[in-house]
């Protein structure tokens, strides 16, 4: 068995770190994503070094500088379940952030390999596109925090809400050959959190040949790696399923493959809403 399930801590690290995955963990070439809980007051102090790096503010309110911006008392999702988009920022290689907490305070820093391209800027709740994907029991509520058409070098990230009792990713997809047009090659992972926080899900990673064929029970706070493969979840009944996706590849685009034996649902899904 293949473990792509990283755990999140039960208490954080002194510097508020409860999960940390690095391309050298993950055996992969591109993404990185680490989650952090800072108490009110905290400050978190890291450098970017080769990579750019996209702070998403969970919940909570912070202070966030760097080399030659900064952006005061942000924030206004007070908890990822109010279904607002977050506030983000941008940063590009050789900087820093100093993230500090006006407010208890989660965070996720998602990163990748960056050319320095692009300055460091914030993303505001205004500036995210909500997006409503699918229909029945495959609908979910899509926030795009930095998608292809906004600039970056490397990332992707898009957080994703869905109802309890309702399958995402679905029908299952995948974007593991760089093949463009028709598909491009992103590493991916997905953190998830549940509502209430006891819930669980259900996702499944597979090949064609299922060389590669997992299912898992996914907990409130655990990350799962998406090395290729198909990798469809779901939300069980009387629980809320919210994950946040960080992509990377080679080409920043997203070009996806639906399994040929369920492409069909959605075609039925799309005369059912009509």
């Amino acid at each position: 068995m293949t473990n792509l399930i990283v755990h999140s801590l039960s208490e954080p690290n002194p510097d508020g770190s409860v999960m940390k995955i690095t391309p050298e963990s993950a055996n992969w070439d591109y993404v990185g994503f680490e989650a952090f809980v800072l108490k009110k007051g905290q400050s978190l102090n890291k450098q970017t070094n080769n990579l750019e790096v996209c702070i998403v503010l969970l919940s909570g309110k912070a202070t966030i500088y760097t080399k030659h911006e900064s952006w005061e008392s942000i924030g206004r999702r007070m908890n990822i379940f109010e279904k607002i988009p977050p506030y983000s920022v941008y940063i590009s290689t050789n900087d820093f952030y100093q993230v500090e907490a006006i407010t208890d305070l989660e965070i996720a820093v998602c990163s990748a390999p960056s050319n320095g391209t692009y300055p460091a800027r914030l993303i505001a709740p205004e500036e995210i596109e909500i997006e409503i994907r699918g229909a029945g029991n495959i609908q979910r509520q899509v926030h795009n925090i930095l998608p292809e058409n906004e600039p970056a070098d490397s990332l992707l990230v898009v957080e994703v809400f869905t109802p309890e009792g309702n399958s995402s990713s679905y029908p299952p997809h995948k974007h593991d050959q760089n093949n463009l047009p028709h598909e491009s090659l992103l590493e991916e992972t997905y953190y998830h959190r549940m509502n209430p926080s006891q819930g669980i899900a259900i996702q499944k990673v597979y090949t064609d040949d299922l060389s590669l064929n997992e299912t898992m029970t996914v907990k409130n706070g655990d990350a799962v790696l998406v090395p290729k493969g198909y990798h469809p979840v779901s939300a069980l009944p009387g629980y809320e399923l919210y994950y946040l996706n960080v992509m990377a590849g080679p080409n920043r685009t997203w070009k996806f493959k639906n399994d040929p034996n369920h492409e069909w649902i959605l075609n039925h899904k799309l005369i059912l809403k009509s």
